[in-house]
Order: C-alpha cells, then structure tokens, then sequence
C-alpha cells in the first residue's frame, strides 16, 4: 500500500508539474499571437437588422473588438464615419460595416426628384461659388444651323449638394423632377455652353417691385390724357354763341329789307 500511494503522489506530482509547464508554454504562445496581431481595435458592427437605403441611426450599430492585424482602412472606427450614411446592403445583426457599403444620404425635397451632378469644364461655366440650398438659373447657349440662340432654359433649380476637392469647388448637384432631368441633359451632353448664375435671395420681391411700377406709371398717364382732352372738348361750347350772333343779324337784315 505504500509504495502504491508513493507511486500515486509521484504521478500526481509529474502531472501538476506537467500542467504548470503546458499552461506556461500556452500563455507564451498566447502572448506571442498577441504581439502579432498588435492589440485589439473597436469598429463598428450592425446591431440589429438594417434595410437598404435607409438613413443609419445610433441605435442600429454597436461596437466589436478585433485584432489590429485585421483592421483595415476601409472599417469604421469612429461613428462620424456613420453619420448621414446609407447602407446599399441590407446588414444583419453582427455584419460588419464598410466604407465601401456607405453612401451618403440624399436629403431630397421630394421623393420623386432625382440628383444630376453639374461638373464645371468647358461648357459648363459656374459664375460664382455655389452652397448647398443656393438657387440657380440656367443659361444655355445653343447653335442652330449656323444661327446662334441663347435662352434661359431653366430658373430657380435647388442645389442639393457641392462637390469640393482640396478646397477647391468642382460642381454641384441639382435637384429636379424626372420630367425635368431629361431635357436638361439632354442640353448637358450637347449644348455648345450652359452657364449657371446664383439666384438673387428675394428675387421675387423685386419681380413683384418692377412690375408695380408700370402699373402706376399708366395710371398716371391715364389720368394726365384725360385732364388733357376734356378742356378739348370744352372749348366749342364756348363757342357756340358766336353762330347765334350771326343767326339774329341776318334776322335785322332781312327784315330792314322787307320794310
């Protein structure tokens, strides 16, 4: 019995001492994987289903950690990345969120509108600097056989967005019906120049001012051919004793002649 026990607590003994190198030997490896992949990174991840084309919101996303090893540009690691975004996929609980999923999000007037994007060139020419929300009108320049025509094609058109490069303006996208978008690129692709002017802020009140002013003027000038014409028309009635007088002299005469 005893050598058995002795043999018992010796094999006891080999296995814990066993157990102490294999778990050193594991956290070693451990550490090393770690060194390897260089810590953990928090990106973000759908937290619930997401539907295509729909704006993301804070409560749709969460945020998973995972090995810096695998982390690329193209992750989103800070949520201002999210913000204004669209998903051109439907993400499931657990999906991870890419750049290249993402499109920024058309805030439209109208639903049944649609974006065009107006890049300045040789036929497009942008009189000043363009915002988002600024109004244009729309000049263009076409040539008929041979005979040159300019026309205001377009008036008051929403610019929904600008587009910019290292701080520069590049273009705009305007925002227009369906019916309107066809002749206008049509014009885009093939009109010799299209010019966009910036809409003046109370353009209409002017409008309504330069209209007002004629209307005014013509009643006036109304009133001062009307004060004209009626001393016309009063100066026979003065007049008219003057053919009396001659009727009542010859009256005197003939009747000295019959006597």
């Amino acid at each position: 019995m005893l050598e058995s026990k002795r043999r018992a607590i010796i094999f006891l003994v080999l296995a814990f001492l066993l157990a102490v190198v294999a778990g050193f030997v594991f956290l070693q490896k451990v550490s090393a994987i770690n060194s390897e992949l260089g810590g953990m990174t928090e990106v973000f991840v759908a937290n619930k289903e997401v539907y295509s084309r729909a704006l993301i919101s804070p409560e749709d996303v969460m945020v998973m950690s995972i090995p810096n090893r695998f982390v690329t540009e193209s992750h989103i690691v800070d949520y201002q990345d999210l913000q204004n975004k669209v998903s051109i996929v439907p993400l499931s609980e657990g999906d991870l969120i890419t750049k290249n999923m993402l499109k920024d999000y058309a805030q439209l007037q109208n639903e049944e509108n649609r974006l065009i994007t107006v890049m300045a060139g040789t036929s497009v020419v942008f009189d000043q600097q363009l915002e988002a929300m600024d109004r244009v009108d729309i000049i263009v320049s076409e040539n008929f056989d041979g005979k040159p025509n300019t026309t205001l094609f377009m008036r008051d058109v929403l610019v929904a967005r600008v587009a910019s490069s290292g701080g520069e303006f590049q273009g705009v996208q305007l925002e227009m019906s369906v019916e309107q978008a066809q002749p206008f690129i049509h014009r885009q692709n093939y009109a010799d120049q299209m010019r966009l002017l910036k809409s003046n802020i109370g353009r209409e009140n002017n409008e309504e001012s330069v209209e007002d002013e004629p209307v005014t003027e013509s009643k006036e000038s109304v009133e001062k051919e009307k004060s004209e014409e009626t001393p016309k028309e009063e100066k026979p009635k003065k007049d008219e004793p003057a053919p009396i007088k001659e009727e009542s002299e010859e009256k005197n005469d003939d009747n000295k002649r019959q006597e």
